[in-house]
């Protein structure tokens, strides 16, 4: 009965989830922003690419 106690009790696994979704949510934050970072950075070397070809 202790061993199903202390088993019950121990959180250890719980805070090794949590860093797991945390480390999940930055991921997703961090590609989100380079997908959009590099849609503008398209956008602005087609237009200097764009400038320089009507010189």
């Amino acid at each position: 009965m202790t061993t199903l106690r202390k088993f019950m009790q121990d959180d250890t696994g719980a805070t090794a989830i949590e860093y797991g979704l945390i480390a999940a949510l930055v991921s997703v934050a961090i590609l989100t922003v380079l997908g959009t970072l590099g849609d503008n950075l398209n956008a602005t070397f087609t237009k200097v690419a764009n400038n320089l070809s009507q010189d």
